[in-house]
């Protein structure tokens, strides 16, 4: 399905009737990242995924987006669809987005669903302060002549050295710069809604030590870890974790 939000053209998927579950997917994933959880749970809930913009089906933003852009998109694609509040399920970026739009009250839920997500990993401090600055000195650099000449070798070295998913962002490398950076503690300390962390034991992108952050963070929170999977335990275990979110709802 297509609609538009904001002048953009977005790719989403709405099935199933209840209770709303809203999943939004990780940086440089899509929809289809829910295929084997949206399935079962439509029979009981009713499922809308989305693409965020610069992913999947729906087009890029026209300008570096910040985090607060993303949660602006989400509250307006909701609206569209005339979605009352309902339970976020949201996957590593996808978990950005939900933490910081339910504690700046923008966006508006009964319970909240975090799948390994990303924002509180102490780690990223000076890797991503670094990575920045780096990414801009590379492209100032990169615009004197004759360097210019041999820029784009450069640039990719460089970025290689800093990060591939910054290299990997494409257009989107000013959106995921102004996004690395944002540590969510104090966003995740508002939330007092129910909540439940699904995490992959050997996840090693957002690591079982964040999940437990988490769990502290967010006072009303309840932690599964399942063993024998990783950042994309959603989809390696799938039917127990379809399991275990039909469970909140009991």
């Amino acid at each position: 399905m297509k609609t538009i939000i904001s002048n953009l053209i977005v790719e989403y998927d709405d099935n199933g009737s209840g209770d709303a579950l809203v999943m939004l997917h990780g940086w440089k994933d899509s929809l289809r990242t829910f295929d084997g959880i949206a399935l079962p749970l439509s029979t009981s809930f009713r499922v809308i995924r989305v693409d965020l913009p610069g992913f999947g089906g729906s087009d890029a933003p026209p300008k570096d987006w910040t985090l607060d852009d993303y949660v602006a998109f989400v509250r307006d694609f909701l609206i569209k669809l005339n979605v009352n509040p309902g339970v976020f399920v949201g996957h590593s970026f996808g978990g950005r987005i939900s933490i910081r739009g339910i504690a700046t009250d923008v966006l508006r839920a009964k319970k909240l669903i975090l799948i390994s997500s990303a924002g509180v990993a102490r780690r990223k401090t000076l890797k991503n302060s670094t990575l920045a600055v780096l990414a801009k000195v590379g492209r100032a650099v990169a615009a004197i002549p004759p360097i210019s000449f041999w820029k784009h070798k450069l640039r990719r070295k460089l970025y290689e050295a800093i990060g591939s998913d910054y290299f990997q962002a494409g257009a989107l490398s000013g959106t995921f710069l102004n996004i690395i950076n944002m540590d969510l503690a104090e966003d995740a300390k508002k939330i007092s809604l129910p909540t439940l962390l699904i995490w992959g034991e050997k996840d090693d992108t957002t690591p079982l030590s964040e999940a437990k952050r988490l769990n502290k963070l967010i006072g009303n929170s309840t932690l599964r870890v399942i063993p024998q999977s990783g950042h994309f335990v959603h989809q390696e275990k799938a039917g127990e974790v379809s399991g275990i979110i039909r469970g909140f709802f009991l």
